[in-house]
């Protein structure tokens, strides 16, 4: 805890005090002060960045921030791995299409299939997944309405006939296990509701399985998680073609500029544009 109360001292003492505003140059700077100001030693200095890396692992799950910056500076910085290319090509794991669909074909349980294959084809984050209940899903627009949140500007979010039909194939199990009362569209094999640490679980779980995921490694690009199949989505329409400002609007990024908070994306050409550029796996 020494670490993390070192690091936030140096942080205040810059003017930040908000966690989830640090950057890279931040932890460059703290590094430096270690090394030329304390005098501290290259094996002290690594146990710190350790400590403060799993601060920042716990932050990754509870979506505060994005990426775990701690390894990035610690593997550039300190030297301790080596190189795999230049700069920060490696920051965000991205599979590729046929691995996406190894993953999901890895998910024998309909749930399970259906969680990561929703991720992956709407983009959507696991803390607004887990609020989604039946009554958001139009299965014949293929959209879903996601519930209000601070971080989202738009709400509706498209799936394809791929993701349909994983959803169709939960959906005709669901009751199995679901309270009679529940409404949520996910839920535990108790009939609760799932939720956030179970979607971490059942991504990371199969990710392992088909050898994405290694939560041992300290290594950034060794990880896949959620926010993984985020990137996924995010990248693959836009390599595809879709206009940017499209993207954003899918993805639900808070609009910053005026032009952009008057500006109105037409859904149905919104529906057309993704359905043209979201990638098709070929699963059945």
């Amino acid at each position: 805890m020494s670490a993390l109360r070192s690091l936030r001292n140096h942080l205040e003492s810059k003017g930040i005090h908000d966690i989830a505003k640090v950057d890279k140059e931040a932890l460059r700077d703290y590094i430096r002060v270690l090394r030329e100001e304390r005098k501290l030693s290259m094996s002290t200095i690594e146990n710190h960045l350790s400590s403060i890396s799993g601060f920042f692992d716990y932050l990754v799950y509870e979506e505060i921030v994005e990426a775990n910056l701690a390894l990035l500076v610690r593997k550039r910085y300190l030297r301790r791995y080596k190189s795999d290319g230049p700069g920060d090509a490696h920051s965000r794991k991205l599979i590729t299409t046929e691995q996406l669909k190894a993953l999901v074909e890895s998910a024998l349980v309909p749930r399970d299939r259906a969680v990561i294959l929703f991720l992956a084809k709407t983009g959507v984050r696991r803390g607004e997944l887990v609020t989604i209940d039946l009554n958001d899903v139009d299965p014949v627009q293929g959209k879903i309405t996601l519930k209000p949140k601070a971080k989202r500007s738009n709400r509706v979010v498209f799936f394809d006939e791929e993701c349909g039909r994983a959803l169709q194939d939960w959906l005709s199990v669901r009751g199995r296990y679901a309270t009679k009362d529940s409404t949520a569209l996910f839920v535990t094999s108790g009939g609760g509701r799932l939720d956030k640490n179970g979607v971490y679980n059942i991504v990371t779980g199969h990710a392992k399985v088909v050898g994405l995921h290694n939560p041992d490694s300290d290594r950034l690009e060794d990880h896949f998680t959620p926010h993984c199949l985020r990137h996924w989505f995010t990248t693959y329409l836009r390599r595809n073609g879709m206009p940017r400002e499209m993207v954003q609007e899918l993805r639900g990024d808070v609009r910053w500029e005026a032009i952009d908070i008057y500006h109105h994306i037409d859904e149905e050409e919104l529906r057309r544009a993704y359905l043209t550029a979201i990638p098709k796996l070929g699963i059945e």
